[in-house]
């Protein structure tokens, strides 16, 4: 999109209308501008037009009042003089005077006789003649001023007040400076479109950036120069852009991370899967196959004491081997989801066999995750913060008490294992893998993993796991029972 393409470049933009319905035309700011200029200048001329009027009638009013009283002055002297039978007006005379004067200024006369037969009338005036001004406007303007009577003996004068003239001039006037108040309000208009079409120009390349930014290119950036406000805009925009690329790049990056670890979660559980059947079908198998010859030999052998003592040593080790391998699959596979275990039926029993094998160690449990299945991921992270953590405790810890606690509080779930050893102490040479993992897990799930060490001694493993129904019941291949059967 270039600067051209801009709604600046239209005199109207549309609006989103509803379904079904016309979009409705919104002006643009450059003709909403120009217009409104504009009606501002006319406003002003209407103004000084209404002003310009007012004097104009008043003018108008001022000057046939004073040639009314002339012309009155004049009239009712020479219609006395008639009156009075004096020998210099006779009706003759006077109406020989009155065509010898011809038309009174701004003024119509008339002469009528006993009879009332027009003997007499002003000639209509030359200047523009055949030509007036609308009679509305004529009606509007002229002065209301009474005409005059007289009687000069047999003769009736009538003299009549017109404005005509004069108010036909300023129409003339009034059409003249209309016309060119018309032709200045269309510069102005014409002159405002192209000094705002100029100043808005710049937004164009503004909108362009927006609409690139909007399409996902955050490294648009504006240069940072022209007017102030312009100018500030454009840091404005930079500055947004810059943000907006940064936190871009800093989601692709987490996305990756959370991917890499999803990737290597989903790995170690694939492995644990691969360990515990090789551990089942193979060296299961073979521990069981030793258990039966050194059963046979113990058979066989009565008569030599010392083969028999062997070979039930033998026994009693396979018979231990066997016990491990068990504990190793109880460890290496996920728990069952489904109506007949939960999660404390899971870590009850790989505690119980733990407990087995590390009686040493004193064992408090608090298994609240509730009678309900929760989903397979929040599960099989509870159930490896538990396992790794004691396999901790077992190896780093030195601990004589741990404590181990499930608590189901709403949508979220609490795991805490605590001991009062000295706490986790990576051996030499690792890297605390373990750790890690947890904090992966725990991290894919959304929660959170505090591992502190309180102030009586010990290490204090904490998780906070979101409890999410999105995700279904496992597949039962994908999920073995953490009941292993015998090798």
């Amino acid at each position: 999109m270039n600067a051209s393409a801009c709604s600046l470049e239209s005199d109207a933009a549309m609006d989103i209308a509803p379904a079904g319905l016309p979009a409705p035309q919104r002006l643009s700011l450059r003709l909403r501008v120009s217009l409104v200029l504009t009606a501002l200048a006319a406003a002003f001329v209407l103004t000084g037009a209404a002003l310009w009027i007012r004097d104009a009638r008043m003018a108008i009013t001022e000057e046939i009042t004073a040639a009314n009283r002339v012309a009155t002055q004049w009239l009712t002297v020479s219609a006395q003089g008639t009156a009075a039978g004096d020998p210099a007006w006779t009706e003759a005379r006077l109406l020989a005077h009155l065509n010898a004067v011809g038309r009174i200024r701004a003024h119509q006369l008339e002469a009528r006789g006993a009879d009332g037969k027009l003997l007499y009338r002003s000639p209509p005036s030359a200047y523009k003649a055949g030509r007036n001004a609308p009679e509305w406007f004529f009606d509007w303007l002229k002065p209301e001023l009474p005409a005059l009577n007289l009687q000069a003996g047999t003769l009736s004068l009538s003299l009549l007040p017109d404005a005509s003239r004069s108010v036909l001039d300023l129409w003339d006037d009034l059409t003249a400076a209309a016309t060119r108040a018309l032709l200045a309000l269309a510069g102005l208009f014409v002159g405002c479109w192209f000094a705002i079409d100029r100043a808005l120009k710049p937004l164009g390349t503004v909108m362009a950036a927006l609409d690139r930014a909007g399409e996902g290119n955050f490294d648009t950036r504006l240069p940072v120069n022209g007017p102030r406000e312009l100018a500030h805009l454009a840091e404005a925009f930079n500055s947004m852009a810059l943000r907006l690329e940064r936190a871009v790049a800093e989601n692709v990056r987490l996305s990756q991370e959370q991917a890499l670890a999803r990737t290597v979660t989903d790995r170690l559980e694939a492995d644990r899967k691969a360990i515990a059947r090789e551990l089942h079908d193979e060296l299961g198998q073979s521990i069981t196959a030793v258990a039966a010859l050194a059963g046979a030999i113990v058979q066989r052998s009565a008569d030599a004491p010392a083969i028999r003592q062997s070979a039930e040593v033998i026994r009693d080790v396979t018979s231990r081997m066997q016990g491990d391998v068990r504990a190793l699959l109880t460890r290496l596979r996920p728990p069952r989801s489904g109506p007949q275990e939960t999660l404390d039926d899971a870590v009850r029993s790989y505690l119980a066999a733990w407990s087995q094998r590390h009686s040493d160690i004193e064992l408090t449990t608090e298994l609240f995750a509730g009678p309900s299945p929760l989903p397979d991921e929040v599960t099989l992270t509870a159930l490896r913060i538990v396992q790794e953590s004691c396999t901790n405790i077992v190896r780093h810890a030195l601990a004589s008490k741990t404590r181990i606690r499930l608590l189901r509080e709403g949508q979220a779930l609490t795991v805490e294992v605590s001991d009062n050893g000295r706490g986790i102490m990576p051996a030499p040479g690792q890297a605390g893998f373990g750790l890690a993992g947890m904090r992966e897990r725990v991290a894919e799930l959304g929660g959170s993993l505090e591992i502190s060490s309180p102030s009586t001694g010990g290490t204090r493993i904490r998780a906070r796991l979101p409890i999410t129904q999105s995700a279904g019941p496992a597949d039962d291949a994908s999920a073995p029972s953490t009941e292993p059967a015998a090798p």
